[in-house]
């Protein structure tokens, strides 16, 4: 991919999701959000119902999502709010969620994710927790949704990854660290290759009209952090020594890292796009392992026999 070919869009990397939204009417669609009660996730989910989308909030805990349901409701015109359970490293509450799902799914936003856990834990389903909470969980759930988003005609997937990629390619040898020792950034960044890997992979999907692409929402202050101790964070920069989060300047705002999201999800400029990869609500430049620029998406998350031998390992993983 060149320069030239990349898509782009007059948008920018502080611009939000409302502005993103804006004239764009989705009156009589449906959306699933995963991790949707807080962070970019409840920003997704804000901009999609106010604009006309009827919002399914997938959560651990629904309860969470209570006060947003409410605001929206509040809402001259808006769409719905609803929460369902859905825990993403067990495969009965994906199996659950996905078979109680009933008519055509629109738009489907892969967003729940955890950051660098201390140590390593398993799932109920015996997956790294990582692995199966960004990735598998999220494989298992839209495979499981794919009648669902081939009866909408022109859905949507959107699989919300991490700059944290580019210096992790795949590890098909010990994907679950039950040899190699664990590193809590290593099982982050792979987690989040897979993710760029899968929108790859889901081409094969662009005849049911479902388009998939990936993306990194950027830096944000969210409780996607609550696994780093304060060191961490003061390492960071993020944090003073009274323990006050003090973001940087090119830190953006949930509402600012909910756009790529939404620009995926809703926007009429990527109709028909696939399997890209997006930042700061451009498609992003490929860059090399070892280049130092910022930004980006690795050459080794495009790569389309990892895409298929991934896709293979996902759908075995699945199914046990």
């Amino acid at each position: 991919m060149n320069a030239a070919s990349r898509l782009t869009t007059p948008f920018h990397s502080h611009t939000s999701a409302a502005e993103v939204i804006d004239g764009v009417d989705l009156t009589g669609r449906r959306a699933v959000v995963t991790g949707g009660a807080s962070g970019i996730g409840a920003e997704t989910v804000r901009a999609l119902a106010l604009a006309g989308a009827e919002v399914t909030v997938a959560t651990r805990r629904p309860e969470a999502a209570e006060s947003l349901a409410a605001e929206i409701a509040a809402v001259r015109g808006a769409g719905s709010v609803r929460a369902e359970a859905l825990d993403l490293g067990d495969l009965t509450s994906v199996d659950a969620f996905a078979q109680a799902w009933e008519g055509p799914l629109d738009i489907l936003v892969a967003n729940a994710g955890i950051m660098a856990l201390p140590t390593r834990e398993v799932g109920p389903g015996g997956w790294e927790l990582q692995l199966a909470t960004n990735y598998l969980g999220h494989f298992a759930l839209t495979t499981a949704l794919h009648t669902a988003l081939r009866a909408a005609g022109s859905a949507r997937v959107v699989l919300v990854g991490s700059g944290a990629h580019r210096n992790v390619p795949f590890d098909f040898d010990d994907p679950q660290f039950e040899g190699r020792p664990y590193d809590p950034w290593v099982a982050y960044g792979q987690s989040k290759t897979a993710m760029v890997l899968f929108a790859v992979g889901a081409d094969r999907w662009a005849a049911d009209g479902i388009t998939v692409n990936a993306l990194n929402p950027g830096y944000i202050l969210t409780n996607l952090q609550r696994h780093l101790d304060d060191d961490t964070m003061r390492a960071f920069g993020v944090m003073d020594d009274e323990g006050n989060l003090t973001p940087l300047p090119y830190y953006k705002t949930p509402a600012q890292g909910a756009a790529t999201s939404v620009l995926l999800a809703a926007s009429p400029l990527v109709k028909g796009v696939t399997g890209r990869y997006f930042e700061d609500n451009q498609e992003a430049r490929v860059v090399e392992i070892d280049d130092e620029g910022p930004g980006g998406v690795a050459r080794h998350a495009l790569d389309r026999h990892a895409a298929e031998r991934l896709w293979a390992y996902a759908a075995d993983a699945v199914r046990r």
